[in-house]
């Protein structure tokens, strides 16, 4: 669907007709000297100028986010953009709409004249001549005029509300999608929802009214050439407030500036500590930690109100010092405007109208001051914002390719912990054929959670290549990719929702068929419909609502959702009984038999059955590898051979796995 600019379309060319229509009423009734006639006539013009122009269409919005959302879909659009542009490419889309408030702001300060120039009517025409009719034309007016002004004002408003929804629709899931890809970047540490908030600061600022302050702006001069027309020495006297009060917002930009950066990132340590003791919550009571744990974070809560103190302070300090100048300057005003009025130089009605033309054409300043604080939050979040989708742009979409059925191999591949430099994995080579089963062990941190990492691309390799039937694994867009992946990570994690929708990893419109077939394939079919609600039972969030052993097989259940070419499972029998361990061997077998690999980390040899290889890691290097009979006369030279499950499954014998390293086959 074609989206076109405000100004681009009939829509707007009305619109833009009904603004010179209000402008021309407005400057025909400022001019002043009008008989009652001409008065009503001008308010006639401006009248239907504003029917016209009042009409608030937030369909503009949605097409602008629409435009914007698009091309974050479009991976060869966002490679061809500088880096850091998309958050700029969101606001430009909706340039017609920032386009539209600019010129409500635009009427807005000419109509907020009437009050001043009614004062000065009612004044200079209407008590020297007496006349009642002149005073009920005015006050008729100025209502109209009033009432379009208050129009404007909800209409400006709207306006900017939607603006920032458009951002936060154009951008929320590639923000979403960061903060899954940020941990995987650069490890934990901090607060990983702050991108998230930073969105938001920046939606709740465009949303709000600091914008209307920053738009009000450009019209002081308008203010301050009219406040001139009545007498220099008058203009002079607004001119100097204005400068005073713009040096008091440069003084807080810069005096919050810190305050606010060190704010944030006490506030992100200070959340992490509740994340923390949040998800070992059982831990904590169990041992009596909650006392140490609250005094931390106690120490980083007062290192966060501190900061947010200093904010407060400075905001609030140069606000009460802005409101007090506004006060003075308009009691200045007064008076220099009684002494202009003793010497013959003004009249009584510019002794009024000078001050509230001078309160009004600072009122922005006192505004963008009163605003400064979520300014700066926003700017910053901004900023942070730049730099994550910079750091993680969104994914290329690759040409599909043919699902997997061959084999899975690593080169020389080095692996590091997001965010660290130090390599836990070094020179991994191995290829695997499809319809092995390889058992990896060795001794805790040894690195073997890490190998598996990498080898389904939750970890990228920081040295290396890892090829899924000769492809790197990069080649695969994320979601084709893990289509033919199922991984059950050594920490089970589900997620709030249904049974079924947590095997069917939460695909859109999936396929029951396909559910309960991982179901059974992972033995858990009998464990799940003896739920009370069955497939549809609830389990809470983390899968609170299931124990330990009953969130392993679900999450086994997923893994093997849809047959998956390759599936690994990090010490997934940690939590099951017999029953489920002996589930567990038969769902292996039914991979391996089906021609998929299967790849196990393991410390208790009981599930090493349902395998007929093995490889040993030891500090972080593949010390053996071959024929699990062979690597364990090998390493163990005393311990009892692990039979196999099945026999008959003997497709080692045919095709055995080789270390790549080197091409030999067997031991490495």
């Amino acid at each position: 669907m074609a989206t076109t600019g405000m100004l681009g379309t009939g829509q707007a060319r009305v619109r833009l007709a009904g603004l010179i229509l209000l402008i021309l009423g407005v400057a025909i009734l400022a001019s002043g000297s009008l008989s009652r006639g001409a008065a009503f006539g001008a308010t006639a013009i401006a009248g239907f100028g504003g029917l016209v122009l009042f009409r608030a269409r937030p369909a503009d919005l949605r097409d602008a986010a629409a435009k914007v959302a698009a091309p974050a879909r479009s991976a060869k659009t966002l490679h061809k953009r500088p880096q850091g542009s998309e958050l700029a490419e969101a606001l430009r889309a909706c340039r017609s709409a920032f386009l539209a408030v600019g010129m409500f702001s635009g009427v807005l300060n000419v109509l907020m004249l009437a009050g001043s120039l009614y004062m000065l009517e009612v004044y200079d025409r209407v008590l020297p001549s007496r006349s009642l009719p002149t005073l009920v034309g005015l006050s008729v007016l100025l209502l109209i005029l009033y009432s379009g002004q208050g129009v404007l004002e909800f209409v400006r408003g709207r306006v900017l509300v939607r603006i920032g929804g458009a951002l936060d629709e154009a951008l929320g899931g590639r923000v979403y999608q960061s903060i899954l890809r940020l941990p995987l970047k650069t490890g934990r540490d901090g607060d990983s929802l702050q991108p998230m908030r930073d969105l938001d600061s920046v939606r709740v600022f465009l949303s709000g009214s600091g914008p209307t302050a920053l738009f009000d702006l450009p019209w002081l001069p308008l203010y301050l050439f009219i406040i001139f027309m009545f007498h220099w020495l008058l203009g002079v006297t607004a001119l100097i407030g204005a400068i005073v009060l713009v040096a008091l917002t440069i003084m807080a930009e810069r005096l919050t500036r810190k305050p606010v950066s060190s704010g944030t990132s006490s506030g992100i340590r200070r959340n992490g500590l509740v994340s923390a003791a949040n998800r070992n919550a059982e831990v904590v009571a169990a041992m009596g930690m909650a006392g140490g744990l609250t005094a931390r974070w106690q120490g980083a809560n007062l290192d966060y109100i501190a900061e947010q103190r200093k904010v407060s302070d400075v905001a609030a300090g140069f606000g009460a010092v802005s409101r007090v100048l506004r006060m003075l300057l308009q009691s200045a005003m007064l008076g220099l405007g009684a002494w202009l009025v003793i010497g013959g130089q003004a009249t009584a009605g510019i002794i009024i109208t000078a001050s509230i033309l001078s309160g009004r054409a600072l009122a922005p300043v006192d505004l963008a001051i009163a605003n400064w604080k979520g300014f700066v939050t926003a700017r910053q979040g901004w900023q942070r914002l730049n730099r994550v989708l910079a750091a993680l742009p969104a994914e290329a979409d690759p040409m599909l390719l043919p699902p997997p059925s061959a084999n899975v191999s690593m080169h020389n591949v080095g692996v590091a912990a997001p965010g660290t430099q130090r390599l836990l994995v070094q020179d991994a080579s191995f290829a695997l054929e499809a319809g092995h089963g390889v058992g990896i062990i060795g001794p805790s941190g040894s690195g073997k959670s890490t190998l598996v990492r990498a080898l389904v691309g939750a970890w990228l390799p920081a040295i290396g290549r890892i090829k899924l039937d000769g492809a790197d694994l990069d080649q695969w867009s994320q979601a084709e990719r893990g289509r033919h992946i199922g991984y059950l990570p050594q920490d089970v994690e589900l997620f709030a929702g249904t049974v079924a929708e947590n095997i069917a990893r939460f695909e859109p419109n999936a396929d029951a068929g396909a559910i309960i077939a991982a179901a059974k394939a992972a033995g858990a079919h009998e464990l799940i419909v003896g739920f009370r609600e069955g497939y549809e039972t609830e389990i809470g969030e983390h899968g609170e609502a299931l124990s330990a052993g009953q969130r392993q097989r679900i999450a086994l259940a997923r893994a093997l959702y849809r047959d998956p070419f390759l599936v690994v499972l990090d010490e997934p029998n940690s939590n099951l009984d017999m029953d489920g361990e002996q589930a567990l061997i038969k769902a292996m077998l039914g991979v391996r038999e089906r021609g998929g690999i299967v790849v196990i980390v393991a410390h208790r040899p009981n599930v090493l059955a349902a395998v007929d290889f093995v490889l040993a890691v030891n500090q972080g290097r593949i010390h053996a590898f071959g024929p699990k009979d062979e690597v364990f006369a090998k390493m163990f030279p005393t311990l009892r051979p692990v039979p196999s499950a099945n026999p008959q499954l003997r497709v080692a014998a045919e095709n055995p796995p080789r270390a790549v390293a080197d091409g030999t086959e067997g031991g490495h």
